[in-house]
């Protein structure tokens, strides 16, 4: 059953100079996104990896269906890489520039709408490339886990839009979202220890990195909301939350990028 101990209210938001100081740090974000995302396509090699699709198809000699396995095509990774990156910069600097007001409009309701949309794209496809690396190529199960991973990410988004109408916290949304979010990780496990069955099949240690950083830092992002809705120390404050995300998401996104590069993209 969800809790519903804690109430809603947080600390006024009353100046505009600390929108003001949000406006600008989402400009800083922003460049700093765009210029990672312009390294990875220019620095970065033509790696790529395989995407396959398993379906049924008839076999006359057996007179059966058999599964018929395909790779239709592979994936270069440098612009994906780039392109979760680039996501976050466009949506910082709409933020900073004509989307400011509706920002300003929905930080004042504690929630803001600009943020889950993009982290539903760009942190989906980061779990996509993550999911990869372990040997994840069915084009079926990387559409299946970038929804799932969409979906945690909505249910953030009903935390707050939900919790603007209660009068203490609903952890609904907050406890689906985790369990969500827990799925892809559970299955990026079993591919991990699926593949380390034998040794020239076992994952490269870099990845090791990835999923152990990426891990921590997806986590975090929920410890920030709970720590919001506890009203935790400075967390009362919903713009002190806001800056933990847009720093988060900065993070995550580079310790991804850099990773990969350093592992795979980067030119021999």
């Amino acid at each position: 059953m969800a809790d519903h101990t804690t109430t809603t209210a947080h600390i006024p938001i009353r100046t505009g100079h600390a929108f003001t100081k949000l406006r600008r740090f989402n400009a800083a974000m922003g460049f700093l996104h765009l210029a990672q995302g312009m390294l990875m396509l220019w620095l970065s090699t033509a790696f790529t990896l395989p995407v396959t699709t398993l379906y049924l198809r008839f076999d006359p000699e057996a007179n059966r269906l058999v599964q018929d396995l395909q790779q239709p095509f592979n994936l270069r990774i440098a612009p994906l890489v780039a392109m979760f990156l680039l996501i976050s910069a466009a949506a910082h600097f709409s933020l900073a520039t004509f989307g400011y007001r509706w920002y300003v409009s929905n930080l004042k309701n504690h929630i803001n709408k600009a943020r889950w949309l993009e982290y539903a794209f760009s942190s989906s496809l980061m779990i996509v490339l993550i999911a990869m690396l372990v040997g994840m190529y069915d084009l079926s199960s990387l559409i299946l886990i970038f929804s799932l991973n969409a979906c945690m990410i909505m249910f953030g988004y009903m935390m707050e839009l939900h919790n603007q109408n209660t009068v203490r916290t609903d952890w609904t949304a907050f406890v689906f979202g985790c369990f969500a979010g827990a799925v892809p990780w559970a299955v990026i496990a079993l591919y991990t220890l699926g593949a380390n069955q034998a040794p020239e099949t076992s994952v490269p240690g870099f990845v090791y990195g990835i999923l152990i950083s990426l891990f921590v830092f997806f986590n975090i992002f929920a410890v920030n909301m709970w720590l919001q809705y506890k009203k935790a120390g400075p967390w009362r404050n919903y713009l002190y939350g806001e800056r933990m995300y847009i720093v988060l998401s900065l993070v995550a996104k580079s310790a991804l990028a850099w990773q990969m590069f350093f592992g795979t993209l980067r030119p021999v």
